[in-house]
């Protein structure tokens, strides 16, 4: 198995020892391995890892160096909006919330204002992860109600059940 003399067995071990990340450290491994020269085989058996990985790895190292090792960037979907537009969405609905005869309460109803104010169309799903990257939660009703009188739910208590 070729390995590109980027640096040498030892170089290689000195950094393996610094290193704090197990997956690094396993591909570092293998590099080293594979320069003693061990086939892709062997270096799987020894790191418990397949083969066609081993081969991976070592083409990596060969066309970008010690980077090449390092994790990937992870793809994903872009954001639909941008961090302003989402700080003026979190504004409007703080302001929506002391509104006690209207405001927005459903996530469908937010879905149409995004769409209204922003031109962007968002899954009911998608609503409710915004609504929770943004902090919000969902309502929960409160343990007692605000106007209960304690003294009066007591005497209730003693006088229901001596009836």
């Amino acid at each position: 198995m070729y390995v590109a003399n980027q640096l040498s067995s030892e170089q290689l071990r000195r950094i393996a020892k610094q290193q704090t990340q197990a997956k690094l450290l396993l591909r570092l491994q293998a590099v080293v391995l594979a320069q003693e020269g061990r086939t892709a085989p062997e270096i799987a058996k020894i790191l418990s890892v397949t083969y066609r990985t081993v081969q991976y790895w070592i083409q990596r190292y060969n066309r970008h160096g010690l980077h090449g090792l390092k994790d990937l960037r992870r793809g994903g979907n872009q954001r639909k909006l941008t961090d302003q537009q989402e700080q003026q969405i979190k504004k409007y609905l703080d302001c929506q919330a002391d509104d006690p005869a209207g405001g927005i309460r459903r996530g469908q109803d937010l879905r149409q204002w995004i769409h209204q104010h922003f031109g962007v169309l968002y899954s009911l799903p998608g609503i409710y992860d915004l609504l929770h990257r943004l902090g919000y939660r969902c309502l929960m009703p409160r343990p007692r109600h605000r106007k209960a009188d304690p003294q009066l739910q007591a005497a209730f208590k003693k006088t229901f059940w001596q009836r």
